[in-house]
C-alpha cells in the first residue's frame, strides 16, 4: 500500500514538474521575443537618430531581422508591418509592376520586397535557377501570402553579363503583361537594392514623363565598343560561371540599329512591353544580342530610341550627366566597393548621402 501511494506521489510529482518547466520556458519565450523586439526598436531607434544628425552609425547586430516562419500568413504580414490597403487614390489610379531578379540572401530580398509592396502593385520574381533548393522554397513561401506577388513562370540560370540576364527580366515583362492589373509602368530591380522613395513619390516621378520610357543612354564610350564589336559566349559551371569573349566579329546590328549603351535598370510602359515582346525588330535585336557581353545595357535603350516608334527621351533622360547620376546605384557605388575589397552597407551613409544619390531609386546593400 505505502508503495503504491509512493509511486503516485512520484508520478504527480514528475506530472507537475512538467507542467512548471514546459510553462516556464513558454513565458520565457515570450519574454525573450518582447525583449528582442524592444532592443531592436531601440536599435533602430538609434539608428534613425544618428542618421538624421548627419552621422556615422555602425551597428553591431542585425537591427532589420527576418521574421518568415511557420505563422500564418495574416500573423506575418501584421507582425512585418507589411501595407495592406492603398493609401492614396493616386497610387490606386497608377499601378506598378516589378520585376525582381535574386540568386541568394533570401533575408535581403525580404527587407526589399516588404519595402516596395502595395497592395494595388503586382510583383514578378525570378529566382536563378542555380540558386540553392532551401533559397527557392524560402522565396516560395513567403509570395505565397500575397496574391499579387508570383515566380517567374520560367527561370534561367543566370551569369552576370551574359544573355541569360535579360532573359530574366524578359520572362517577368511576358508574365506581367499577362497580369489583369492594369499596371502603368514595369520597374526591375534585383534582390540587392533598395527603394530610396515611397511608392506615392515614384508615382508621381514617373507621372512626370507622360508615358515615356526610362532609358537613359548615349552614343557607346571606348570602353563598351567591344561589347557588341565581338561574339561573347557563356561559359556555365557549378562553381563559377562567366562570360567569355572571343576574337570573332560579329555581324551588324539588324534594321541598320544604332547600338546606345545605358543601364540595365529601367523604367518601361506596358504600350512599349508588348512592343519588345512582339515586335519584328526587338525580336531581332534580342536574337542579335544573345552573343554579345550585357547586352541588358544596349538593349533597352536601343529599342527606345528607333525613330518611327516615335519614344524619345526627355531632355533631362538624354543628358550623359544623368546616365552618369542614374547609374550611381549598379556602377559607381559597386565599383567603388569593388576597388577598395568592401562591402557597401545602409548605415556607411549618412542621410544627407542617400537624399544627394537617390533619384526614385536604388540603394544597394548586402547581408554580410
Amino acid at each position: 500500500m505505502g508503495s503504491w501511494k509512493h509511486c503516485l506521489f512520484s508520478v504527480s510529482l514528475i506530472t507537475a514538474l512538467i507542467f512548471v518547466v514546459v510553462y516556464n520556458n513558454k513565458l520565457w519565450d515570450k519574454k525573450h521575443f518582447l525583449r528582442a523586439s524592444l532592443s531592436n526598436a531601440s536599435l533602430l531607434t538609434e539608428t534613425c537618430h544618428q542618421i538624421f544628425k548627419g552621422k556615422v552609425f555602425y551597428s553591431t547586430e542585425n537591427a532589420l531581422k527576418t521574421t518568415l516562419g511557420e505563422s500564418a500568413c495574416f500573423e506575418y504580414m501584421t507582425r512585418s508591418h507589411y501595407i495592406t490597403e492603398t493609401l492614396s487614390e493616386e497610387e490606386s489610379g497608377f499601378p506598378l509592376a516589378y520585376t525582381v531578379t535574386i540568386h541568394k540572401d533570401f533575408g535581403t530580398f525580404e527587407r526589399l520586397f516588404r519595402a516596395i509592396y502595395m497592395p494595388q502593385n503586382v510583383y514578378c520574381i525570378h529566382v536563378d535557377e542555380k540558386a540553392t533548393v532551401e533559397f527557392k522554397d524560402a522565396v516560395e513561401q513567403l509570395l505565397n501570402c500575397f496574391p499579387n506577388a508570383f515566380l517567374a513562370s520560367k527561370m534561367e540560370p543566370v551569369v552576370y553579363g551574359g544573355i541569360s540576364r535579360l532573359q530574366a527580366d524578359l520572362n517577368c515583362i511576358k508574365d506581367l503583361v499577362a497580369s489583369e492589373i492594369p499596371w502603368k509602368y514595369t520597374i526591375n530591380t534585383c534582390g540587392q537594392d533598395f527603394p530610396l522613395k515611397t511608392n506615392k513619390e515614384i508615382v508621381q516621378y514617373l507621372k512626370g514623363f507622360k508615358g515615356k520610357n526610362i532609358t537613359p543612354g548615349v552614343l557607346p564610350p571606348n570602353h563598351a565598343i567591344g561589347r557588341t564589336k565581338y561574339v561573347h559566349q557563356e561559359i556555365l559551371h557549378k562553381k563559377n560561371s562567366y562570360v567569355l569573349k572571343t576574337t570573332k566579329l560579329k555581324t551588324s546590328p539588324p534594321h541598320n540599329m544604332t547600338i546606345y549603351f545605358g543601364t540595365a535598370y529601367v523604367a518601361l510602359t506596358r504600350e512599349f512591353a508588348n512592343f519588345v515582346l512582339q515586335d519584328q525588330q526587338a525580336l531581332d535585336l534580342l536574337s542579335w544580342s544573345k552573343d554579345t557581353y550585357s547586352p541588358d545595357e544596349h538593349f533597352w535603350v536601343t529599342l527606345n530610341r528607333i525613330p518611327e516608334w516615335g519614344y524619345f527621351h526627355t531632355l533631362e533622360d538624354s543628358n550623359p550627366g544623368t546616365v552618369k547620376e542614374i547609374l550611381q546605384h549598379k556602377c559607381f557605388l559597386k565599383e567603388r566597393a569593388g576597388k577598395l575589397n568592401i562591402m557597401l552597407h545602409l548605415s556607411y551613409l549618412n542621410f544627407t548621402e542617400i537624399l544627394e544619390r537617390g533619384r526614385y531609386y536604388h540603394l544597394q546593400f548586402t547581408d554580410k
